[in-house]
């Protein structure tokens, strides 16, 4: 039940990641140093509503007071921030190509960290599709042709921050609050200051533009909320194998919507992808039934 649950949360969290461009792409003449700024301050500020609504707002200086404790949270919130930096970086350097690898990559290294660290068990045909997706990958990496540092630490940072993120026992509205916070001082400070140098986006008559800049925030939090949630509810490798979803996604609308070019190499390490993807989703649901057979079997 529990699979199930998570499973309907990780699939939400990629198709809204997956489908995040066109509401990134609604207001292009805002740089993406204003957006993601304004992305970190929104979430941080609808977080801190949301929690003094609750009333739990206090309560989360219980959760950081021991510095280990704090450490770990001041990780996870600089894994977040530098992996939007490096995107960043990325995007604005015409290496776009390179940002996608890095979210095809990301689903193999949580994966890798699901095996590895956790000790997770792989069955036969789970390690298959491991094993395509990873030359689906490789074909991806070898179009680009050279090493993608930018793509491995966006891929990197992410299931690292999945796997802390499945290991604390703090709860997923909880934890992304405190980190939230945690980077709230540095980009409030830079928001004000390009304010002062008259380089501000926000508050200059439009309306549109102001409502857009604080539904970053709400787009920020959601799939993150979700992936944390599916993360803690799910083996770690099953929620890496799910992650496919969005760059395949966001493959989609870049052929389709905006008709950028793409050559052979991507097409057929796409191909690899999406079949490691279909044995992947039929195994699961296999074992799904098989798993409720057996309940009823015990409960007769």
């Amino acid at each position: 039940m529990l699979m199930n649950r998570g499973a309907v949360l990780g699939v939400a969290a990629y198709l809204l990641w997956g489908l995040s461009p066109i509401f990134w792409r609604i207001e292009p003449e805002v740089s993406l140093f204003d957006v993601i700024l304004w992305r970190s301050a929104a979430a941080a500020v609808l977080l801190i509503v949301w929690q003094i609504t609750r009333g739990s707002l206090s309560r989360l200086r219980t959760l950081v007071a021991k510095p280990r404790d704090f450490s770990k949270f001041l990780f996870t919130a600089l894994l977040l921030g530098t992996n939007w930096i490096v995107f960043i970086l990325v995007v604005t350097t015409d290496r776009v190509l390179e940002a996608s690898l890095g979210y095809f990559i990301n689903p193999l290294m949580s994966v890798l960290l699901g095996v590895v660290v956790l000790r997770e068990r792989l069955r036969r045909a789970s390690l298959f599709t491991v094993f395509l997706a990873a030359c689906g990958v490789l074909v991806l990496a070898l179009d680009v042709g050279s090493v993608p540092w930018n793509a491995l630490y966006l891929a990197g940072s992410f299931a690292l921050y999945g796997l802390f993120r499945k290991l604390s026992s703090v709860g997923t509205m909880d934890g992304l609050t405190i980190e939230m916070l945690m980077l709230f001082p540095v980009v409030l400070g830079l928001i004000v200051y390009r304010a002062v140098v008259g380089e501000g986006v926000f508050g200059l008559h439009d309306l549109g533009l102001d409502i857009w800049l604080i539904g970053a925030g709400a787009m920020t939090i959601a799939p993150l909320l979700l992936f944390s949630a599916a993360a803690r509810l799910m083996e770690l490798w099953i929620v890496g194998m799910m992650q496919f979803l969005a760059p395949t996604l966001q493959f989609v609308l870049a052929v389709w919507l905006w008709n950028e070019p793409w050559s052979g190499g991507v097409a057929v390490g796409f191909v690899l992808i999406w079949v490691a993807l279909a044995i992947f989703v039929a195994e699961t649901f296999h074992q799904i039934r098989r798993t409720r057979h057996l309940a009823k079997l015990s409960a007769s």
